[in-house]
């Protein structure tokens, strides 16, 4: 029941915070959700309702769940010791999680602190256009980078990403960013149909770089699987076929493991189920889980050695700056979260339960006419409704928003393709922390298959 204490915070919070990515015209007539606390996979609001959040945090971030002790107990012990030291000089919970972190990809060398994702990849965006200017003159500084992929909400991060609708009215962009096509084998950007293909959408990368001038373009940036715009795993061949493309050119290979990394698709790394090694890796969400605003920026030794020159240059070395990389309670969440994930054997949970989700989502395609596709790996799944399934039309946004707006009013929060891709915001997704089980999981589909039988076309 509603009580005096959260009147007070609903007030406030209306009154004083602006929300992300929201229209606040909709709080003229009702109250913003503020949340106060969690367990497990359950959250509770202001209000005292209680749901199953099937989202991680709304944007794929809680990987471990809500009410861990323990993290807010290493963060303490850090930031009770030294809370912040500047990022030119070493602490110990980055140390050491450096340390753990390269032993999970031992072909990276070294970790860049910074505090979210967008920030991670311009780093990494920097990186590539200080390296341009060592090599030639700055003359190879584009980044190529996929359409529906999302990298981030500065304006160099926006500058490459893949959703004409977060980036409108946010113009001009940074130059040197080149679109390529998407790899959503539901929607071939070429009109192929998988494996009577020749992977186009990967061999395009060497059509725009021959079209660009290799000597022009530095690096691409890829989503191991497409995350916002629409939880799009690429086919098995499409890595390898970018990775050659990159080392024929000499580009640089980042992948922007924002989303999938930290055991997210059942792996510690969304790019680990391809054959693949990337110059560059980005990560922010699920490195701590949400306790603690962390992000990294993962390179070789060949890519970091290029910074590391004489002694009295004072304009090769890398000359970034990231305030709260320094920041102690980070590295420590993350520490205690990667100690959380193998300890609970999480990995192998989200393997189980991921496959148990995907048979769920295939049996409500089967009896939705409203649902075109069911695709995702581990716990990161999406559900594509469309109107008619022999033409794949896309179901209009303010029905998918109908979809979420019921399963929420069930008590379930679900995620979806929004105010992003004209048209195409139509595919509801799903990233429950890696500690489900499947009783969640059915609670989840159950949600899902009242919802979805509500919706008239």
């Amino acid at each position: 029941m509603e009580n005096s204490q959260s009147t007070t915070v609903n007030s406030k919070d209306k009154q004083h915070v602006w929300h992300h990515i929201t229209q606040h015209a909709k709080f003229d007539n009702s109250d913003p959700v503020v949340m106060v606390e969690g367990q497990g996979l359950t959250i509770t609001d202001s209000k005292g309702r209680e749901f199953l959040d099937a989202s991680s945090g709304g944007v794929w971030t809680v990987n471990v769940g809500y009410g861990r002790k323990s993290m807010g107990q290493a963060i303490y012990d850090a930031v009770i010791k030294v809370p912040f030291f500047a990022g030119n000089t070493g602490t110990v919970p980055g140390a050491n999680y450096a340390a753990e972190l390269i032993d999970l990809i031992p072909h990276m060398s070294r970790v860049y602190y910074s505090n979210s994702g967008s920030e991670a990849n311009e780093k990494a965006y920097k990186m590539v256009r200080q390296r341009a200017h060592a090599y030639n003159g700055g003359k190879k500084h584009k980044i190529v980078f996929r359409d529906r992929d999302y990298h981030g909400t500065t304006i160099g991060a926006l500058s490459s990403t893949g959703h004409p609708q977060r980036r409108e009215n946010y113009g001009p962009f940074a130059p040197g960013f080149v679109e390529m096509p998407h790899c959503c084998c539901y929607r071939c950007p070429f009109g192929k149909k998988y494996p009577d293909c020749n992977i186009e959408c990967a061999t395009a990368l060497e059509d725009i770089v021959k079209r660009e001038d290799p000597d022009t373009v530095g690096a691409v940036v890829l989503e191991p699987i497409t995350a916002g715009g629409g939880v799009i795993p690429p086919v098995k061949e499409y890595f390898p076929i970018i990775s050659e493309i990159c080392k024929k050119y000499d580009l640089l290979l980042h992948i922007d493991e924002v989303v999938c990394g930290m055991g997210r698709t059942g792996l510690w790394f969304g790019h680990s189920h391809y054959d693949v090694k990337p110059d560059i890796i980005s990560m922010a969400k699920g490195v701590a889980s949400g306790y603690a605003a962390i992000s990294v920026t993962i390179t070789t030794d060949d890519v970091f050695k290029i910074f590391k020159t004489d002694e009295t240059d004072t304009t090769g070395f890398f000359r970034d700056i990231s305030t709260f990389g320094g920041c102690t309670g980070g590295p420590a969440a993350a520490l205690e979260n990667l100690r959380i994930i193998k300890e609970e054997n999480l990995l192998e949970n989200a393997v189980k339960m991921g496959e148990y989700l995907l048979d769920k989502l295939n049996v409500l395609k089967e009896k939705h006419a409203i649902v075109g596709d069911a695709r995702g790996k581990g716990l990161f799944a999406g559900l594509e409704l469309v109107s008619d399934k022999a033409t794949k039309l896309p179901l209009p946004e303010a029905k998918v928003q109908q979809v979420i707006k019921n399963c929420f009013e069930q008590g379930v929060i679900i995620g979806s393709t929004n105010r992003s891709l004209e048209g195409f915001n139509n595919t509801l997704t799903l990233s429950p922390a890696l500690i489900c089980t499947k009783s969640d999981i059915d609670t989840i589909i159950a949600t899902m298959d009242v919802a979805l039988s509500k919706i008239e076309v």
